[in-house]
Protein backbone atom coordinates (compact mmCIF):
# COMPACT_ATOMS: atom_id res chain seq x y z
CA UNK A 1 0.00 0.00 0.00
CA UNK A 2 1.62 3.31 -1.12
CA UNK A 3 0.81 6.38 0.77
CA UNK A 4 0.85 9.32 -1.10
CA UNK A 5 1.61 12.65 0.68
CA UNK A 6 -0.56 15.68 0.17
CA UNK A 7 0.80 18.27 -1.96
CA UNK A 8 1.59 21.54 0.38
CA UNK A 9 -0.56 24.23 -0.59
CA UNK A 10 -0.12 27.95 -1.76
CA UNK A 11 -0.91 30.06 1.39
CA UNK A 12 -1.43 34.03 0.56
CA UNK A 13 -1.74 36.67 2.91
CA UNK A 14 -5.24 37.98 3.40
CA UNK A 15 -6.98 41.45 4.77
CA UNK A 16 -3.62 43.65 4.43
CA UNK A 17 -5.62 46.57 4.92
CA UNK A 18 -9.37 46.61 4.80
CA UNK A 19 -9.82 47.63 1.42
CA UNK A 20 -7.98 48.85 -2.07
CA UNK A 21 -6.84 52.49 -0.50
CA UNK A 22 -4.89 53.23 2.94
CA UNK A 23 -6.51 56.47 3.29
CA UNK A 24 -5.67 57.95 -0.11
CA UNK A 25 -2.62 55.86 -1.42
CA UNK A 26 -3.86 52.40 -3.11
CA UNK A 27 -2.78 49.59 -0.54
CA UNK A 28 -1.67 46.40 -0.98
CA UNK A 29 -5.30 44.98 -1.43
CA UNK A 30 -6.84 44.43 -4.34
CA UNK A 31 -10.36 44.52 -5.39
CA UNK A 32 -11.36 40.56 -6.03
CA UNK A 33 -12.24 39.91 -9.81
CA UNK A 34 -15.82 40.28 -10.29
CA UNK A 35 -16.55 42.68 -8.00
CA UNK A 36 -17.45 46.33 -8.10
CA UNK A 37 -16.03 48.78 -5.57
CA UNK A 38 -18.13 52.23 -5.54
CA UNK A 39 -16.77 54.45 -3.21
CA UNK A 40 -17.89 58.03 -1.89
CA UNK A 41 -15.25 60.23 -0.36
CA UNK A 42 -15.57 63.71 1.53
CA UNK A 43 -13.05 65.79 2.70
CA UNK A 44 -14.64 69.05 4.78
CA UNK A 45 -13.35 72.25 5.33
CA UNK A 46 -10.84 72.92 8.24
CA UNK A 47 -11.93 72.16 11.26
CA UNK A 48 -10.51 75.05 12.66
CA UNK A 49 -13.32 77.26 10.75
CA UNK A 50 -14.95 77.13 14.27
CA UNK A 51 -18.72 77.37 15.56
CA UNK A 52 -19.84 79.27 11.65
CA UNK A 53 -17.85 76.87 9.60
CA UNK A 54 -19.32 74.16 12.20
CA UNK A 55 -16.00 72.86 12.19
CA UNK A 56 -15.49 72.72 8.42
CA UNK A 57 -18.38 70.86 7.78
CA UNK A 58 -20.49 73.28 5.80
CA UNK A 59 -17.68 73.02 3.14
CA UNK A 60 -16.82 70.10 1.15
CA UNK A 61 -14.81 68.29 -1.79
CA UNK A 62 -16.43 65.11 -2.99
CA UNK A 63 -15.10 62.34 -4.94
CA UNK A 64 -17.30 59.62 -6.17
CA UNK A 65 -15.69 56.34 -7.82
CA UNK A 66 -15.42 53.24 -9.06
CA UNK A 67 -12.85 49.92 -8.51
CA UNK A 68 -13.29 47.30 -10.67
CA UNK A 69 -11.83 43.78 -10.20
CA UNK A 70 -10.87 42.67 -13.73
CA UNK A 71 -8.90 39.69 -13.20
CA UNK A 72 -7.55 38.09 -10.69
CA UNK A 73 -4.38 40.18 -9.97
CA UNK A 74 -6.24 43.18 -12.17
CA UNK A 75 -7.87 45.88 -11.10
CA UNK A 76 -9.18 49.16 -12.93
CA UNK A 77 -10.71 52.28 -11.49
CA UNK A 78 -12.60 55.55 -12.57
CA UNK A 79 -13.59 58.46 -10.58
CA UNK A 80 -14.66 62.39 -10.80
CA UNK A 81 -13.94 64.49 -7.91
CA UNK A 82 -15.55 68.64 -7.24
CA UNK A 83 -11.62 69.50 -6.49
CA UNK A 84 -10.95 70.95 -10.40
CA UNK A 85 -13.62 68.72 -11.67
CA UNK A 86 -10.80 66.48 -11.92
CA UNK A 87 -11.83 62.89 -13.59
CA UNK A 88 -9.68 60.02 -12.88
CA UNK A 89 -9.16 56.60 -14.22
CA UNK A 90 -6.27 53.63 -12.61
CA UNK A 91 -4.82 50.30 -13.78
CA UNK A 92 -3.80 48.30 -11.28
CA UNK A 93 -1.86 45.33 -11.38
CA UNK A 94 -0.73 42.52 -8.70
CA UNK A 95 3.21 41.59 -9.79
CA UNK A 96 3.44 39.49 -6.56
CA UNK A 97 1.39 38.19 -3.83
CA UNK A 98 2.79 37.89 0.07
CA UNK A 99 2.20 33.76 0.41
CA UNK A 100 3.68 30.89 2.51
CA UNK A 101 3.40 26.96 1.85
CA UNK A 102 4.50 26.23 -1.69
CA UNK A 103 5.28 29.26 -3.00
CA UNK A 104 7.38 31.18 -0.24
CA UNK A 105 7.32 34.92 -1.55
CA UNK A 106 7.78 37.66 2.02
CA UNK A 107 5.74 40.83 0.19
CA UNK A 108 3.53 42.10 -2.08
CA UNK A 109 4.14 44.33 -5.29
CA UNK A 110 1.60 46.12 -7.27
CA UNK A 111 1.93 48.60 -10.05
CA UNK A 112 -0.03 51.23 -10.93
CA UNK A 113 -0.80 53.64 -13.52
CA UNK A 114 -3.36 56.83 -13.51
CA UNK A 115 -4.09 59.56 -15.43
CA UNK A 116 -6.52 62.54 -14.92
CA UNK A 117 -7.84 65.50 -16.27
CA UNK A 118 -9.19 68.84 -15.24
CA UNK A 119 -12.24 69.88 -16.65
CA UNK A 120 -13.08 73.57 -14.45
CA UNK A 121 -12.61 76.52 -16.33
CA UNK A 122 -8.62 76.61 -16.03
CA UNK A 123 -6.69 79.88 -16.74
CA UNK A 124 -3.99 81.24 -17.05
CA UNK A 125 -3.67 85.10 -17.96
CA UNK A 126 -7.13 85.13 -18.11
CA UNK A 127 -6.74 82.84 -21.19
CA UNK A 128 -8.01 79.07 -21.15
CA UNK A 129 -5.45 76.09 -20.71
CA UNK A 130 -5.91 73.95 -23.31
CA UNK A 131 -7.43 70.69 -23.03
CA UNK A 132 -3.78 69.07 -23.81
CA UNK A 133 -2.52 70.90 -20.93
CA UNK A 134 -4.88 69.68 -18.25
CA UNK A 135 -3.60 66.24 -17.93
CA UNK A 136 -2.17 64.77 -15.06
CA UNK A 137 -0.38 61.18 -15.29
CA UNK A 138 0.83 58.92 -12.40
CA UNK A 139 2.90 55.89 -12.16
CA UNK A 140 3.59 54.06 -8.58
CA UNK A 141 4.88 50.98 -7.83
CA UNK A 142 3.26 49.31 -4.16
CA UNK A 143 5.94 47.31 -1.56
CA UNK A 144 4.98 45.83 1.04
CA UNK A 145 4.39 43.15 3.92
CA UNK A 146 1.52 41.73 6.60
CA UNK A 147 4.17 41.69 9.22
CA UNK A 148 1.46 40.05 11.36
CA UNK A 149 -2.68 39.99 11.96
CA UNK A 150 -1.75 43.64 13.46
CA UNK A 151 0.43 45.39 11.64
CA UNK A 152 0.64 45.70 7.46
CA UNK A 153 3.76 48.53 5.92
CA UNK A 154 3.95 49.67 2.69
CA UNK A 155 6.58 51.78 0.13
CA UNK A 156 4.99 53.16 -2.87
CA UNK A 157 7.68 55.30 -4.97
CA UNK A 158 5.95 57.42 -7.49
CA UNK A 159 6.05 59.65 -10.18
CA UNK A 160 3.54 62.41 -10.91
CA UNK A 161 3.89 63.94 -14.19
CA UNK A 162 2.05 67.35 -14.75
CA UNK A 163 1.60 68.53 -18.66
CA UNK A 164 1.65 72.59 -17.12
CA UNK A 165 3.54 73.60 -13.68
CA UNK A 166 2.54 77.13 -12.54
CA UNK A 167 6.89 78.42 -12.84
CA UNK A 168 8.83 77.55 -15.10
CA UNK A 169 11.48 77.19 -12.45
CA UNK A 170 9.48 73.49 -11.43
CA UNK A 171 9.77 70.19 -13.50
CA UNK A 172 7.00 68.79 -14.84
CA UNK A 173 8.07 65.46 -13.24
CA UNK A 174 7.39 65.12 -9.07
CA UNK A 175 9.04 62.28 -7.85
CA UNK A 176 8.04 61.14 -4.34
CA UNK A 177 7.48 58.38 -1.40
CA UNK A 178 4.37 57.10 0.19
CA UNK A 179 4.42 54.83 3.06
CA UNK A 180 1.33 53.69 4.66
CA UNK A 181 0.62 51.55 7.75
CA UNK A 182 -2.31 50.03 9.20
CA UNK A 183 -2.48 48.38 13.20
CA UNK A 184 -5.66 46.08 14.06
CA UNK A 185 -7.47 47.31 16.96
CA UNK A 186 -9.80 44.60 16.71
CA UNK A 187 -11.34 42.26 14.37
CA UNK A 188 -13.67 44.80 12.70
CA UNK A 189 -11.73 48.00 13.46
CA UNK A 190 -7.81 49.02 12.28
CA UNK A 191 -5.82 52.39 12.35
CA UNK A 192 -4.36 53.89 9.15
CA UNK A 193 -1.61 55.90 8.64
CA UNK A 194 0.31 57.75 5.55
CA UNK A 195 2.68 60.09 4.37
CA UNK A 196 3.91 60.91 1.03
CA UNK A 197 7.25 62.92 0.53
CA UNK A 198 7.54 65.17 -2.11
CA UNK A 199 11.07 67.11 -2.26
CA UNK A 200 10.65 71.08 -2.04
CA UNK A 201 12.43 71.83 -4.99
CA UNK A 202 9.32 70.11 -6.62
CA UNK A 203 6.39 71.85 -5.85
CA UNK A 204 5.48 74.84 -4.97
CA UNK A 205 6.33 76.78 -1.78
CA UNK A 206 2.56 77.36 -0.90
CA UNK A 207 2.43 73.18 -1.08
CA UNK A 208 3.10 70.34 1.82
CA UNK A 209 3.91 66.82 1.90
CA UNK A 210 0.13 65.09 2.47
CA UNK A 211 -0.24 63.28 6.35
CA UNK A 212 -3.56 61.52 7.27
CA UNK A 213 -4.56 59.21 9.99
CA UNK A 214 -8.18 57.59 10.98
CA UNK A 215 -9.92 54.46 11.32
CA UNK A 216 -11.22 51.77 9.08
CA UNK A 217 -14.25 50.30 10.68
CA UNK A 218 -15.55 47.02 8.89
CA UNK A 219 -19.31 47.08 9.19
CA UNK A 220 -19.93 43.69 6.90
CA UNK A 221 -21.44 45.31 3.79
CA UNK A 222 -19.79 48.61 4.05
CA UNK A 223 -16.19 49.84 4.75
CA UNK A 224 -16.39 53.12 6.37
CA UNK A 225 -12.95 55.15 6.39
CA UNK A 226 -12.82 57.99 9.05
CA UNK A 227 -9.72 59.98 9.05
CA UNK A 228 -8.09 63.22 9.68
CA UNK A 229 -5.73 65.05 6.88
CA UNK A 230 -4.51 67.71 5.20
CA UNK A 231 -5.02 66.74 1.78
CA UNK A 232 -8.27 67.71 0.23
CA UNK A 233 -7.89 66.86 -3.51
CA UNK A 234 -8.46 62.82 -3.76
CA UNK A 235 -6.95 62.17 -7.14
CA UNK A 236 -3.24 61.40 -6.99
CA UNK A 237 -2.22 64.49 -8.75
CA UNK A 238 -4.01 66.29 -6.30
CA UNK A 239 -3.03 65.16 -3.11
CA UNK A 240 0.69 64.53 -3.86
CA UNK A 241 1.07 67.60 -5.15
CA UNK A 242 -1.47 70.12 -4.37
CA UNK A 243 -1.52 69.52 -0.72
CA UNK A 244 -1.78 73.01 1.08
CA UNK A 245 -2.84 72.10 4.56
CA UNK A 246 -0.16 72.03 7.24
CA UNK A 247 -0.88 70.31 10.65
CA UNK A 248 1.57 72.01 12.40
CA UNK A 249 -0.92 75.08 11.86
CA UNK A 250 -3.61 73.30 12.80
CA UNK A 251 -4.94 72.92 8.67
CA UNK A 252 -6.06 69.76 9.14
CA UNK A 253 -9.70 68.50 7.47
CA UNK A 254 -12.36 65.80 8.86
CA UNK A 255 -13.01 63.18 5.77
CA UNK A 256 -14.24 59.96 5.48
CA UNK A 257 -14.70 57.38 2.56
CA UNK A 258 -17.37 54.84 2.15
CA UNK A 259 -16.89 51.28 0.11
CA UNK A 260 -19.42 49.42 -0.96
CA UNK A 261 -18.56 46.00 -3.27
CA UNK A 262 -21.32 44.37 -5.65
CA UNK A 263 -20.82 40.94 -6.99
CA UNK A 264 -20.90 41.57 -10.67
CA UNK A 265 -19.36 38.11 -11.45
CA UNK A 266 -19.75 34.92 -9.51
CA UNK A 267 -16.51 34.13 -8.75
CA UNK A 268 -16.67 30.50 -10.42
CA UNK A 269 -15.77 32.53 -13.22
CA UNK A 270 -12.77 33.37 -12.43
CA UNK A 271 -11.13 30.02 -10.47
CA UNK A 272 -8.15 27.83 -12.45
Amino acid sequence: MINEEEEEEVEYATASFKTNRVINLHSLENTHPGILDIKIGHRFGLITGGVDNFFGLDNAVTRIGADYGLMNNVQIGLGRSTFQKTVDGYVKYRILRQSTGAVEMPLTLSAVASAAVRTDPWTVNDVKVPNKFRWFYTWQLIAGRKVSDFFTVQLSPGLVHRNLVETSDLSNSVFNVGIGMRFRLSRRVTLNTEWIYVPSDQIDDQYRNSLSIGLDIDTGGHVFQLHFTNSLPMAENGFITQTTGDWSSGDIHFGFNIARVFTIVKPERFRD
